[in-house]
């Protein structure tokens, strides 16, 4: 399987790890990852979209031309540039007004957007394409863990162009951490918003904080090993988002956050160095524990607090 990287803003700017993991994991997996250079911002889809469509539509557009000269579909590891780029490409496919004001755009920076790809986010290419069986043929250890699964918003809405179709209670994300041993735990509220999506985040900031302390809350009551996510927006709230209500709100949590592919890096015997763990800011002490652990073979350590 080949496929067109997007890696969007976040994942090089402030998670770098998180590509690393998705093309150490991938690459056990078969999959060869393609560069595309000179990919902008997506851009995001609940802020320029709002604003100004044709803008958003042209960049979008932009994004996909270059996919297409590579001649091969895009991966994404963000829920919202799968959002941007899976909506604006619907969008062009069956408008053709839109598609020729996009074209006249990039007209002028010597591209055109020709319809030939589909978007995937990567949950898409693991569970429907590579499937659960060859994730599990992949892995060197199991990974006795306690996680609470975070979904993201944009991942299966809006269902028109999503194709996991209408899902209320989707069960595709606990798969796949099931398959590596793990035990994905029920906890209130599991489908809400971390926070930080729609620019709550840079907006309101405090509203955004409001969020993730509920959020983080109702997985505190269950007792978690970590949280794993399939975004780096999400993750960046989660984990960034700890640090900044121990700082203004004086709270402290500590619940490990980590991206599914950095999961499936160490079950499969990649090391947090290599996964790009230690990026994360929470719970430091906690991986350090769970990798001397892994490492002599004796499991996964409990998380404080669990």
């Amino acid at each position: 399987m080949k496929y067109s990287l997007y890696l969007g803003c976040v994942i090089p700017n402030r998670y770098p790890g998180i590509e690393a993991s998705a093309r150490r994991a991938l690459s056990r997996l078969a999959v060869e990852l393609l560069d595309m250079n000179g990919a902008s911002c997506c851009p995001a889809p609940g802020v320029i979209r709002a604003f100004n469509i044709d803008a958003w539509l042209a960049l979008a557009a932009r994004n996909l031309s270059i996919a297409e000269g590579l001649g091969a579909d895009v991966i994404t590891l963000c829920n919202g540039c799968f959002a941007t780029l899976a909506d604006a490409n619907h969008i062009l496919k069956n408008d053709p007004k839109a598609a020729e004001r996009v074209n006249a755009k990039l007209a002028e920076v010597r591209r055109s957007y020709k319809a030939e790809i589909e978007v995937y986010h990567i949950t898409e290419v693991l569970y429907k394409e590579i499937g659960l069986e060859k994730i599990k043929e992949s892995i060197e250890r199991e990974l006795p863990l306690r996680l609470a699964i975070h979904y993201g918003c944009h991942l299966m809405k809006p269902s028109k162009t999503r194709r996991w179709g209408v899902v209320q209670r989707p069960t595709f994300f606990e798969e796949l951490v099931e398959a590596l041993g793990a035990t994905s735990v029920e906890y209130k509220d599991k489908m809400m918003c971390c926070g930080a999506g729609g620019a709550v985040r840079s907006g309101f900031p405090d509203v955004a904080l409001d969020f993730t302390v509920e959020k983080l809350e109702n997985i505190q009551r269950v007792g978690v090993d970590a949280i794993v996510n399939v975004c780096p927006f999400c993750h960046l709230q989660l984990d960034q988002g700890q640090v900044e209500i121990e700082s203004k709100l004086r709270r402290k949590f500590e619940i490990p956050v980590v991206y599914y592919t950095q999961l499936l890096g160490l079950a499969q015997g990649f090391t947090p160095e290599e996964l790009g763990v230690y990026m994360n800011k929470t719970s430091p002490t906690y991986l350090d524990k769970l990798r001397e652990a892994w490492t002599t073979g004796q499991g996964a350590p409990a998380a404080e607090g669990s």
